[in-house]
């Protein structure tokens, strides 16, 4: 299913300009790569956003610019720091008969020993990097924590002869691990209050200085 985006040719100018382009519910974005110089664009904010949230930012989508279609990945996005919303985007132009490096979330499968056990699971890292044809890109690679204890982790090295992509990040990225639960010894913090009040009482008053 082809996924398409319109998009206008926006000419470049001042940060002044962009602000009022995404004032007026549009996105600034930059299409690049794979027969393609460099060309701004604008799309509509919300037509792109719904797009990427129901097929996922890893999906093909055909830019179409003005009757002239682009195949395209998202390559990267730049967000408000307050809002979280997006604010640029940057589009690559593929060629669909070559292998590409792809950005693919994870997908966790099971439920790891040690959250039984009282353990947390955490994911330092939320996706792969492979390498694979634009029409082979997965939704998302599961990976199974069943078997992980508090105090266990899970690397690219544990999972990547289990994958059938070729696999770019590195073998040292952590997918997931379980950390212990955190004890709160309520003996320890009134100790803690004490001393505290003992190191107060030792200061000198500004008067005597």
């Amino acid at each position: 299913m082809d996924i398409i985006l319109q998009a206008e040719r926006r000419q470049p100018g001042p940060r002044s300009s962009l602000t009022q382009l995404r004032n007026q519910g549009k996105l600034p974005a930059v299409i690049y790569g794979y027969n393609v110089d460099a060309i701004p664009v604008i799309l509509d904010y919300k037509e792109t956003a719904k797009a990427v949230q129901r097929y996922g930012r890893s999906s093909i989508f055909k830019i179409d610019i003005e009757g002239k279609q682009v195949n395209a990945v998202i390559n990267e996005v730049q967000r408000c720091a307050l809002k979280g919303t997006v604010k640029h985007a940057d589009f690559l132009s593929i060629n669909m008969a070559e292998d590409i490096e792809v950005a693919v979330p994870i997908s966790i499968v099971g439920e790891a020993n040690g959250v039984h056990e009282g353990g947390v699971l955490t994911q330092p890292v939320r996706e792969i990097t492979i390498k694979v044809k634009p029409t082979a890109i997965p939704e998302s690679i599961e990976i199974d924590v069943s078997n992980l204890g508090i105090g266990d982790s899970l690397s690219i090295a544990d999972i990547r002869n289990n994958i059938s992509y070729d696999v770019i990040s590195a073998d040292e990225d952590i997918l997931a691990t379980v950390t212990p639960p955190v004890v709160i010894n309520d003996d320890t913090a009134g100790q803690g209050d004490d001393g505290n009040q003992d190191i107060k009482g030792t200061e000198t008053p500004e008067s005597q200085a």
